[in-house]
């Protein structure tokens, strides 16, 4: 089965860790936000995936070919015009299933158990408000209409952020005519448009509820993932000079440590230096350094130098804080 994943975004409420990368190669819990959906979807027997790039996506393009093995197409959205016309690119004309799965979204989900449905599939998850989110609203067990955005809503199921649809023609055929037609919402194609079009055409479309939906678009976002991620993998003990570890915690083994507290819910990348320090709630990207600092609920990009007192901040790549 092919899996297309739109991550051609920008990622401006993550700057200025987006100023010199794409958001989906944003480290989180050991490696960037792109690589922990690839790995669910190999694991779950996906042979077949296409990318949809465009800010920096060569970068993105540099990390998938030197990191996996598996067959990844690539495919640049030069304008952004929605997410419809995202996962148009990536669509070919045959009569078989599809999977989709948004660039900056970890799912808590049985993604084999998922792809194997014989139905047309989204994933949901219930929510607070529902004007942020693309809305499902239901008739008994099937998909009766798709709302993005809604102002006003009787549903609160809220789409989690991947897709199946069993015949990747019709749902292609179903994206160009809105279109041709210039169907658009706040400005754009969207996938929610296409598939109230197949909803039209009498397609139906059923829901399978989403344990947890991480949107990795915020700092807040990407700070909880980061602490969910933790929570899940199994702890490798690890010691540094007078130091103290406090579980759960990502430390790469060419990271460099001494004189510190660690944790909890902290991830170190290869090549970091950190002396005199304490770190709670923070994310530390690669050959960065941190010395005589307090962090907490912290994003420190890569080659970034941080010196100083307690603080809260989110440095981007290759830059330089003094909190003295």
């Amino acid at each position: 089965m092919k899996a297309i994943i739109p991550a051609a975004g920008i990622g401006k409420r993550l700057q200025p860790l987006t100023l010199t990368r794409p958001k989906i190669l944003i480290p989180v819990a050991g490696k960037p936000i792109i690589g922990h959906i690839l790995d669910k979807l190999i694991q779950s027997g996906i042979d077949e995936i296409t990318l949809i790039i465009g800010y920096m996506g060569e970068q993105v393009v540099d990390y998938v070919e030197n990191n996996y093995s598996v067959r990844v197409n690539f495919a640049e959205q030069k304008e952004r015009k929605g997410l419809g016309h995202a996962v148009e690119m990536g669509l070919d004309e045959r009569d078989e299933p599809v999977l989709i799965v948004l660039g900056d979204t970890i799912l808590d989900l049985n993604f084999k158990h998922f792809i194997q449905s014989k139905l047309n599939i989204i994933g949901v998850m219930e929510v607070d408000d529902p004007r942020r989110f693309g809305i499902v609203e239901m008739e008994n067990d099937r998909v009766l209409r798709l709302v993005e955005k809604p102002e006003h809503s009787h549903s609160n199921l809220a789409i989690a952020g991947i897709y199946l649809l069993q015949n990747e023609y019709l749902l292609k055929k179903a994206i160009r005519h809105i279109i041709e037609n210039n169907i658009t919402t706040k400005g754009e194609y969207q996938l929610t448009d296409a598939l109230q079009i197949l909803l039209r055409w009498k397609e139906e479309i059923k829901v399978e509820m989403v344990r947890a939906c991480y949107d990795c678009g915020t700092r807040e976002a990407l700070l909880e993932t980061n602490r969910h991620l933790l929570s899940q993998q199994i702890h490798q003990p690890c010691s540094f000079p007078n130091t103290s570890i406090i579980p759960p915690v990502y430390i790469h083994p060419e990271a460099a440590i001494k004189d510190s507290v660690i944790g909890p819910y902290v991830s170190i990348a290869s090549g970091v230096i950190i002396e005199r320090a304490i770190l709670e709630d923070t994310i530390v990207d690669e050959k960065s350094s941190v010395q005589k600092a307090v962090l907490k609920d912290s994003l420190i990009g890569g080659g970034t130098t941080v010196i100083g007192k307690e603080y809260r901040i989110d440095a981007g790549d290759h830059s330089r804080r003094n909190l003295g």
